[in-house]
């Protein structure tokens, strides 16, 4: 078994997804588990809106406990770092030695989240640290990983391509300036199928709305994955 044993940073979407494969392909890690923040008023993940079923069918998927951090909604700082140690003193014993996150490019959240683990003793991994991000867009899809955008921000992307398949036509219609994988938050999404899940995930598309400036596209679960 690995020598570092890792809780994964789970958000939804396609760049936690990568970084689970990178993870399982590593025999120095042991994976643990998947950590992730839900709205507690919503019931939904944060800022990727994705329902917590949906949430629990991605961790069936992988064979991997899941950790819900619930997060009122709206949250301060404060009471975010509090819901966070409050979660590590819970797994403090169980022997987690190492936190991985998906994180790109993004210096000043790269420094939060060493900064907040200082307190814990868990080592950070950053496996997808400054990767192009054209070319792990290209990589994540010459592999398989299925991905629905849930989120976009209108200010940064066209509401239209919230709800889209992340694919080739996808990237090709992206403006010039936004990031490929959306490292900048220009939107978010939802994996439901690649090669760091045993089974696809069926979804089906719901209503798009906006809400707290945002655009998001609902997806629900389908019958064959209940």
């Amino acid at each position: 078994m690995g020598e570092k044993k890792t809780l994964l940073s789970w958000s939804s979407g396609k760049d936690s997804a990568w970084t689970l494969y990178q993870l399982q392909q590593d025999d120095d890690v042991e994976l643990l588990g998947l950590v992730t923040t839900v709205n507690e008023t919503h019931q939904r993940v944060a800022m990727h809106a994705v329902r917590v079923e949906l949430l629990k069918q991605q961790a069936k998927a992988v064979n991997l406990p899941l950790h819900i951090i619930n997060i009122p909604h709206p949250c301060s700082n404060e009471i975010y770092n509090q819901a966070m140690a409050d979660f590590f003193a819970s797994i403090d014993g169980q022997g987690v030695t190492h936190m991985a996150f998906g994180d790109l490019y993004l210096e000043d959240i790269r420094q939060y989240r060493v900064d907040n683990l200082k307190r814990t003793g868990l080592e950070p991994l950053f496996p997808l640290w400054l990767k192009p991000t054209a070319q792990l867009a290209k990589d994540m899809l010459a592999a398989g990983l299925k991905t629905r955008i849930t989120c976009v921000d209108p200010k940064q992307l066209s509401a239209n391509f919230c709800g889209r398949e992340f694919n080739q036509h996808f990237l090709k219609d992206l403006p010039a300036g936004v990031d490929p994988c959306g490292e900048n938050g220009e939107f978010h999404s939802f994996a439901y199928a690649g090669p760091m899940f045993e089974h696809e995930i069926n979804i089906i598309s719901g209503e798009v709305v906006e809400r707290d400036g945002f655009v998001f596209a609902d997806l629900m679960l389908g019958k064959e994955s209940a």
